[in-house]
């Protein structure tokens, strides 16, 4: 996984009021939760948090939280339900040796024969969750489908990553390919040739 650092400052005073006030400056207030640890409350600037949060890729934040250091992923965003402006941050706290569950976007490789023989590729689900130490999670989840045939698709269980564990549903279907009107047509075109040899 990518690393980026992040700075912040603790917050001495809690609460909705305390929070307006910060986003009022142009601040995010967040949370730090560790790993048998009291939770850590502090702000970051709401400009600062874009490059994490605004993104497809999944980061590990190096927090620099008024001189101290941890690592630490984004566990949960909240955003407000009309303007969609950021409103709170929980980060949770990584060690190498505890593992973390997290969502990884999903990356298709290849072209499928399905698609060479007209169809069309559909991304069903666009991040999958796993589980492991974080310096064993890979920036995304490539998945071969060269071999995946016109009508057939790749669910969670046909799925393996070394070092990693799904924890997605296995019946989840990840992606396939579907018929399209062209494809249907030279199928049938197919079907009468083949007839008419007989």
């Amino acid at each position: 996984m990518k690393q980026i650092s992040v700075s912040g400052q603790k917050r001495e005073t809690v609460g909705k009021k305390a929070s307006k006030q910060l986003r009022k400056e142009g601040l995010v207030p967040c949370n730090l939760y560790g790993i048998g640890k009291q939770s850590l409350s502090f702000a970051i600037a709401a400009a600062d948090l874009r490059k994490v949060v605004y993104t497809p890729e999944v980061y590990v934040v190096e927090l620099n939280i008024s001189g101290e250091q941890h690592l630490a992923v984004i566990q949960e965003l909240q955003f407000h339900p009309v303007s969609d402006a950021l409103l709170h941050v929980d980060f949770l706290e990584v060690t190498a040796e505890k593992p973390i569950t997290i969502g990884i976007p999903v990356k298709l490789n290849g072209l499928a024969q399905g698609v060479r023989d007209g169809g069309k590729i559909n991304l069903a689900v666009r991040k999958l969750n796993v589980k492991a130490v974080y310096t064993q999670i890979p920036e995304v989840l490539n998945i071969d489908v060269t071999n995946l045939q016109l009508g057939k698709s790749i669910k969670v269980a046909h799925l393996q990553f070394e070092g990693l564990e799904i924890v997605t549903s296995p019946e989840v279907v990840v992606c396939s390919v579907k018929a399209t009107r062209a494809s249907r047509s030279a199928a049938a075109a197919a079907d009468t040739e083949a007839a008419a040899a007989e």
